[in-house]
């Protein structure tokens, strides 16, 4: 792999020379080509000046800034944008390290292996990813990457460091309208069979992480080549429609998970366990209890039988005297 960017990671006093790679490759996903319907010619993004109306090549193609809402664009050349007073444009400085937990999913972006850029950073590398594998924590700073300022987090991976491009918290849209004006109620035992439900899922499988997608589209591809039908291997349907019955829904999802594991359909839910243990347990305590009491009982009738016998037995024994 080639490195995207060059930079070093400043940890106090330390000093980390590092390389950039990409860690995801957007070339792997499906994507597709415009094409005029009528002939299927390809509809290509021509870049046209908005003044002369003439294709521009990219050698005359620059950078310009809209400072408002109006038409003025400013120029902005490579000096321009190298004189910036950042030092984010070369560092990323280390600001925090929080727990990774507290990074809000919805700000994590692309991501990038970092690796050592010179020998003499192999210890502080190792040292820095040593230190939050133990300490469980993250860092958070700031780096500038294609001319653009961003939040950046480094955490630890398979004994490398990756870093993970953030968003702004001011580009996290708010939830206005997201939410029901009137939230719904579920009962606890809806909650328990969904919870029978999550944990008749079991764990992924090599299968579940397959492009399935992809695989489909390029069978569509072949097949309108080869002018024939697609064959696709057949699968169970899923059902459709609304869910009128929640409860009946839940369960028959987890017979459902169940054959589809080819485990016993008869198995009751781990939810269903626990409240037949916790009731055998308090019939056990109520029949314990209840025993106590009639031995109780017996013992006490007893007793007053065997002291009512002693007192007949001595005014018998007075009178023979």
């Amino acid at each position: 792999m080639r490195p995207t960017a060059k930079f070093s990671i400043s940890f106090g006093l330390v000093t980390i020379p590092v390389a950039a790679y990409n860690a995801t490759d957007s070339s792997a996903s499906v994507s597709f080509v415009r094409i005029h319907t009528a002939d299927g010619g390809r509809v290509r993004n021509q870049p046209v000046c908005s003044l002369e109306g003439v294709e521009i090549s990219p050698d005359e193609i620059g950078r310009g800034y809209k400072p408002g809402d109006g038409d003025t664009v400013v120029p902005l050349s490579d000096e321009d944008l190298d004189a910036l007073p950042l030092p984010t444009a070369k560092t990323l400085t280390i600001l925090a390290f929080v727990a990774g937990g507290d990074i809000d999913p919805l700000q994590m972006g692309k991501g990038y292996y970092l690796g050592i850029d010179s020998p003499a950073a192999a210890k502080p590398y190792v040292l820095l990813r040593e230190a939050m594998e133990r300490h469980q924590r993250v860092g958070l700073g700031k780096i500038a990457l294609h001319g653009r300022e961003t939040l950046a987090m480094i955490r630890p991976m398979e004994g490398a460091l990756v870093m993970q491009v953030l968003l702004w918290p001011h580009q996290i849209r708010p939830m206005d309208g997201v939410l029901p004006e009137r939230q719904a109620e579920v009962a606890p035992n809806e909650v328990s069979a969904a919870e029978a439900l999550m944990d008749s899922f079991g764990e992924l499988s090599e299968d579940d992480l397959h492009d399935h997608y992809r695989e489909a589209l390029e069978e569509i591809v072949a097949a309108k080549l080869a002018h024939r039908e697609p064959e696709f291997p057949a699968g169970e349907e899923q059902p459709a429609g609304q869910v009128m019955d929640l409860m009946a829904a839940l369960q028959d999802s987890v017979r459902a998970a169940k054959r589809s594991r080819g485990e016993d359909e008869e198995a009751e839910p781990r939810s269903d366990r626990t409240a037949k243990k916790s009731a055998t347990k308090k019939t056990a305590a109520k029949k314990a209890t209840a025993t106590k009491s009639a031995s109780a009982t017996t013992s006490k009738t007893a007793a007053k039988k065997t002291a009512a016998a002693k007192k007949t037995a001595s005014r018998g024994g007075r009178r023979a005297g």
